[in-house]
């Protein structure tokens, strides 16, 4: 018995120095008496309590243990049922109606179970079945869904996936770096449109003017300010951005930085849901985090554009690209070993004198004069762009200088010869080709910037009345979205390297569905 109040004073001692934040202690505390055997991981996501407070309190609660699995012992409850909290926390707001969608919630878990690995670098951490759930849910409980566009900005939770599950009538557009993401929405076959974006560089001139946008970014005041600029940035005028964002209980000063990025913004804050996604992970912050609701008012687009002007890339928590990192050397004359480019591309030592444009602008619109050779600066961190970057020109020879060794883009041999060693690769542009579907295939390629279906139509209608023949344009379209139903409205630059990929064949499809179209001599 004198071993039991031993126990029970040290965790009288510990809610007692957390004050009026011992009610998450208390009810991990309840947790631990109902009976059930419990991991840390699985008792942090469950409390929403940071891995350090579950550890205090576990050091001074009496535990049995099977495995790696722990609880309190029946026989010593007792002794700690005046410490509870039997109260349960808030009210989910969407906890009434998850029950309703057991089936959506069997092919999330599955989903997610299958989704590709979280890259650390990228500050991945999975959000569970149920959060995707839950999320759609209250968009559907908060919002007309029907006919409402909603943007995902970055999705490694598979939101998207649940809101076209729960919700088909909403139209959703995913941008996202991680090609693998793109590549597993887009296999899963729910309409949601897919575009390729790093959010550093620019939003796809096609993901903008949607109703909501969602998006759980980088947890630090960078990641935050970016992310959620460019949700702004992606909105109607009268839109709504749900944020998920978490911090540790021990840890106050780093939310409010957090909340300060918000506040530059000019947003309004319509509700904060604490605790509302849970994830496998991230128990630093409790595997959980608030959802927030924020409205954007009349001054919150110009400051997002002012915020975006102002970005620096070290967003991320890990990785060469974390805010903590060191920056890197500028390249300059010893990287270009005797290449004399017309332009600069990125950032490149100041002692070069060429003309240079940033990777942003090199990215979002067609630079002005037309160099021969270019040189193009991609610091480690970026090289999911790299692609991108030699798709905005037409000159016959870049030089890409890289911060890390990076095999060149293969999907690119259409347009490039290339050399690599080390960092640097040559590309150097190959010859217009010849045949109906290299040339169509090459024509597209080099309009990165413009729409690709538009770039396709032309060319089969060219073809068309090159073999003597008529087709319309509503022809076209149709072959096309027959072909490649995802092609509509996006640029080269924005697809996925997935569809890339497949362009050829679709041409072919295209092509060879022009001798079967109804057509009218010329």
């Amino acid at each position: 018995m004198e071993r039991d109040g031993v126990a029970q004073h040290g965790v009288e001692r510990l809610l007692g120095e957390a004050g009026v934040d011992s009610r998450r202690l208390r009810h991990a505390l309840l947790l631990l008496c109902d009976g059930q055997w419990w991991s840390l991981a699985e008792l942090v996501r469950a409390s929403a309590t940071s891995r350090r407070s579950i550890e205090a309190l576990l050091r001074e609660v009496r535990l049995e243990r099977r495995d790696e699995r722990f609880r309190v012992p029946a026989a010593h409850t007792p002794g700690y049922q005046h410490l509870l909290a039997l109260a349960p926390p808030p009210e989910d707001p969407v906890g009434h109606l998850a029950g309703h969608y057991p089936q959506v919630l069997d092919r999330l878990t599955e989903l997610v179970a299958k989704a590709p690995r979280g890259r650390h670098t990228l500050d991945h951490v999975a959000a569970t079945p149920e959060t995707a759930l839950r999320r759609a849910l209250l968009l559907g409980a908060r919002f007309w869904l029907p006919g409402a566009r909603l943007l995902c900005v970055g999705d490694h939770d598979l939101t998207s996936l649940a809101v076209k599950l729960v919700h088909p009538e909403t139209d959703v557009t995913v941008v996202d770096i991680d090609e693998r993401i793109l590549a597993y929405i887009d296999e899963q076959d729910l309409g949601v449109r897919t575009r390729w974006a790093d959010l550093r560089l620019g939003l796809p001139a096609s993901a903008r003017e949607h109703d909501l946008a969602v998006t759980d970014p980088p947890y630090t005041p960078e990641g935050i300010g970016l992310f959620v600029a460019r949700a702004v940035e992606g909105l109607k005028n009268d839109g709504r951005v749900l944020l998920a964002y978490g911090a540790s209980e021990r840890t106050p000063m780093l939310a409010f930085k957090v909340q300060q990025s918000l506040s530059e913004l000019n947003l309004a804050y319509e509700a904060i849901y604490p605790d509302f996604n849970r994830y496998f992970g991230a128990e630093a912050i409790g595997s959980a985090a608030d959802l927030y609701v924020l409205r954007p008012t009349t001054k919150s687009r110009p400051a997002a554009a002012a915020r975006l002007n102002r970005q620096a890339t070290a967003i991320y928590t890990q990785g060469p690209q974390s805010v903590e990192s060191s920056a890197a050397a500028l390249p300059g004359l010893a990287e270009l070993q005797g290449f004399v480019p017309d332009l600069l591309v990125g950032d490149w030592a100041k002692d070069l004198p060429q003309p240079r444009v940033k990777l942003s602008t090199w990215l979002a619109k067609p630079y002005a004069a037309d160099p021969v050779r270019v040189a193009v600066a991609v610091p480690a961190g970026l090289e999911s762009a790299l692609p991108r970057l030699l798709l905005a020109t037409r000159a016959a020879h870049v030089r890409a200088v890289l911060g890390v060794p990076t095999p060149p883009p293969g999907v690119l041999s259409p347009v490039y010869e290339f050399t690599a060693r080390d960092t640097v690769i040559d590309a150097v542009r190959l010859p217009q080709p010849t045949g109906p579907e290299p040339a169509m295939l090459r024509r597209i390629l080099d309009n990165a910037h413009g729409k690709l279906a538009n770039t396709w139509r032309e060319s089969l209608i060219g073809l068309a009345r090159a073999e003597g023949v008529t087709l319309t344009k509503n022809q076209a379209r149709a072959l096309i979205r027959q072909a490649a139903p995802w092609s509509d409205d996006l640029t080269p630059l924005e697809a996925p390297l997935h569809r890339l990929s497949a362009l050829p064949q679709a041409i072919t499809t295209t092509i060879t569905a022009l001798t079967t179209t109804t057509t009218t001599p010329a």
